[in-house]
Formats: C-alpha cells, sequence, structure tokens
C-alpha cells in the first residue's frame, strides 16, 4: 500500500537521537534544506527552523525576501540549488501547487506535475550527491485514503485502505487520490540507499498564519457561517502546527522511522463536532449551517473544490505514537481555543518541550 517506501529502508547516517518519547529538547544546530518553502507549511517550519539557531535554506519558484537563505528554482531541472543539498542534515520537500483551485484540467496539470516532478529531480540529485542529506522528508497527504464513512475505523499507515474509485465519489476525489498515489511513486522511485526517506501523509496542518487554511475555517466563523457542513457526519483530521513542527523534529532523529507516517491528531472528529469547538472557541453560538449542495456552488464561485469539506478523513498517526511521540495539542477544542488566542494576538506557536 505505501508504493514499496516501507521497502526503501536504509542504514541511517549518523544523527543525534532522542530517547524515552518524545519530550523535545533543542537540537543540535543542523543545515535543513525546504524546497518548497514558501507555502503556509514551509514558512511554519522555516521560521521555527531559524529561530532555533539553524542553517535554513529555501527553494522558491519566485525571489522574495526572507530571514534565511533562498535559491530560487523550477523544481523541474537542475541548477545552483543542488550545491545546497550537499552535506545537509535534512531535506523536506513541500513543493507542489497548491489545491485550494478548481480543478480544470490546466489546474490538474499543474498539481500533478509540480508535486512529481520536484520528487522525481531531487531522488535524482540527492542520490549523485557525494554527501546526501542523511533524511529526506516528502510531503504526501493523508487525502490518500479512502473516504471514511459511519462506522468505517480510523486509516492508519499499516491498516489503512487507500482511496480510489469509492462508488458515489466525485471525479475530483478520484483525482486527489492519483496524485497523491503518483507523488508518492515519484518518491520511490530513485534508490538513495545513503539517505532515508519518509513520506509525511500529512493532515490540514492548523496555524494562525493569515491566509492559511485555520484563518479560512475562522473567517467563516467570525461571519456566522460556521455551522455544520454538508451532513456533519464527515470527519476532519487535522493537526496543530507545533505539534507539526515536532513530529518533523521527532522524524529527523529517531532513524527507524521510514516510509510512510501520518501526521495527524490522534483525534480527529466529524465535522458537526469540529465546527461546534471552533464556534465555541472564538465565543459564538451562530453558525448557519451549510447544506452539500450550497456548499458547491459556493466553492465554485470560490473558485476552490467541495473535495476540501465534503470528503471525510479520519486519519490516526499509529507510528509517531507507538515510536513514543506525545501530542501537545491532541484535542481539537484545546487546539482551537490555543489557535484563535494565537490569531487574535498574532502569537507564535509554543516551542517544543
Amino acid at each position: 500500500m505505501d508504493f514499496q517506501l516501507s521497502r526503501r529502508l536504509s542504514e541511517s547516517p549518523s544523527l543525534p537521537r532522542r530517547r524515552g518519547g518524545s519530550t523535545c529538547c533543542r537540537l543540535p544546530p543542523m543545515r535543513i534544506v525546504i524546497p518548497g518553502g514558501s507555502g503556509q507549511v514551509g514558512q511554519v517550519l522555516a521560521r521555527h527552523f531559524h529561530s532555533q539557531g539553524h542553517d535554513v535554506t529555501v527553494f522558491p519558484r519566485k525571489p522574495a525576501p526572507a530571514p534565511w537563505r533562498t535559491v530560487v528554482w523550477d523544481g523541474i531541472t537542475g541548477g545552483a540549488w543542488e550545491d545546497s543539498l550537499e552535506g545537509c542534515d535534512a531535506c523536506i520537500n513541500l513543493a507542489g501547487r497548491s489545491v485550494n483551485c478548481r480543478y480544470n484540467v490546466t489546474n490538474r496539470a499543474d498539481i500533478l506535475n509540480s508535486r512529481v516532478d520536484s520528487t522525481r529531480i531531487l531522488g535524482k540529485v540527492i542520490a549523485s550527491l557525494a554527501h546526501p542529506p542523511a533524511v529526506w522528508m516528502n510531503a504526501s497527504t493523508a487525502t490518500i485514503y479512502r473516504h471514511a464513512l459511519p462506522g468505517d475505523p480510523p486509516n492508519d499507515e499499516v491498516t489503512g485502505v487507500l482511496g480510489g474509485n469509492e462508488p458515489g465519489a466525485p471525479d475530483t476525489w478520484n483525482f486527489s487520490i492519483d496524485v497523491a498515489r503518483a507523488w508518492e511513486a515519484a518518491f520511490a522511485e530513485t534508490p538513495t540507499p545513503r539517505t532515508r526517506i519518509v513520506a509525511l501523509r500529512s493532515a490540514m496542518t492548523f496555524s494562525p498564519d493569515r491566509g492559511g487554511v485555520f484563518d479560512v475555517f475562522l473567517s467563516l466563523v467570525r461571519r456566522g457561517l460556521g455551522g455544520t457542513v454538508g451532513p456533519g457526519t464527515q470527519f476532519v483530521s487535522w493537526i496543530h502546527d507545533a505539534d507539526f513542527i515536532r513530529a518533523v523534529e521527532f522524524l529527523i532523529v529517531h532513524d527507524e522511522l521510514s516510509g510512510p507516517v501520518n501526521l495527524a491528531s490522534p483525534n480527529p472528529l466529524p465535522n458537526r463536532e469540529f465546527q461546534r469547538a471552533l464556534r465555541e472557541a472564538w465565543g459564538t453560538r451562530i453558525g448557519l449551517p451549510t447544506a452539500s449542495w450550497m456548499v458547491e456552488i459556493g466553492t465554485f464561485f470560490m473558485r476552490t473544490e467541495s473535495e476540501l469539506v465534503l470528503k471525510s478523513r479520519r486519519v490516526v498517526p499509529t507510528r509517531l505514537l507507538q515510536s513514543g511521540f506525545t501530542f501537545l495539542h491532541p484535542t481539537w477544542p484545546e487546539a482551537a481555543r490555543d489557535l484563535v488566542d494565537r490569531w487574535r494576538g498574532d502569537r507564535l506557536p509554543e516551542k517544543a518541550r
């Protein structure tokens, strides 16, 4: 089910190792490269690692001022960016066109190619380096799992069922599964025997950054539109940005982990409960419900896709938990309160401890 990633276990290069669970400590200075790190999640990671004194390099597609080093790349061909990977400790590839768009022919091609091409060229370059990264993490998505119906068990990395061609599923849902499969297949395509690889099957990462996914959900609540979406029984999988950061750090130093790893809270919950907790965190009881047909119309005019809120994602992080990782924000009501407080105060996430 994991496109041979689990069979690509390699002898781990030497990295500092934390033992005794996931209590975070300050990592020794490292060189960290983040291709595609100009999006919301990339900014969360780059900001954190830079603040901790690590040497951070981000590969954006367009030049832009940043407090860390940036090297422009196109995600397709080699170039000057290759030098940044030589001898670095970790490569965390987050490159890929945003899925917050309509899935027309052009956008579908961009979504797929931006992920597959960037992953493929990174694999070729990493395999050719004299001193490749000790670990290469590549973004994937929790959307790779099938739509979870009421009563279905949660999807984890071992027993989870990958999606695709589910009865009654819209074509856009099947497209997302095809992208996820192709993405992970490209990741496993080129052997990198001196570099451990980890596929980050991440749920929605919530941070208070303006324009991020949490900001979008909260904007509906603030306007009185944060009621139940669609049937309300569809599960929402999510992860707090502080736990996302800590999970990435955990994966850097825990060299027994490779292959697909779910980055998600251990407590996904139905949309109805998710929306209620977010309203309570904001301090309002008003939240107009949105029927599925209304979602379809609304997302059409917002130039995005209804899958982002109607597909049921019930994903749990079994491999992280079994390896001793503990979450600072395991439940949504508490996490929502923290995110709302930070949104109001523009505060950074609590430091990993």
